[in-house]
């Protein structure tokens, strides 16, 4: 059975891209390309799901916004 997660993508200080799967608590990974990020970031979810092993709730992705704060 095929399942769809939602995965946020971010770059870090040092140029790494890492991934987080929001339905997965603790689920993520890091890469130096995106091909590598897609196929370590289902690694993971496979991992998590196997660990977890109980029903994920899913969760509707609306999106993101940024938000500027004055410091």
């Amino acid at each position: 059975m095929a399942r769809a997660f939602n995965v946020i993508i971010e770059r870090d200080a040092e140029g790494f891209y890492v991934a987080t799967v929001l339905e997965l608590s603790g689920c993520h990974t890091q890469a130096k390309s995106l091909d590598t990020l897609m196929t370590r970031i289902q690694e993971a979810i496979e991992l998590c799901l196997e660990v977890q092993n109980s029903e994920t709730v899913p969760q509707e992705f609306i999106g993101v916004q940024r938000v500027w704060v004055e410091t």
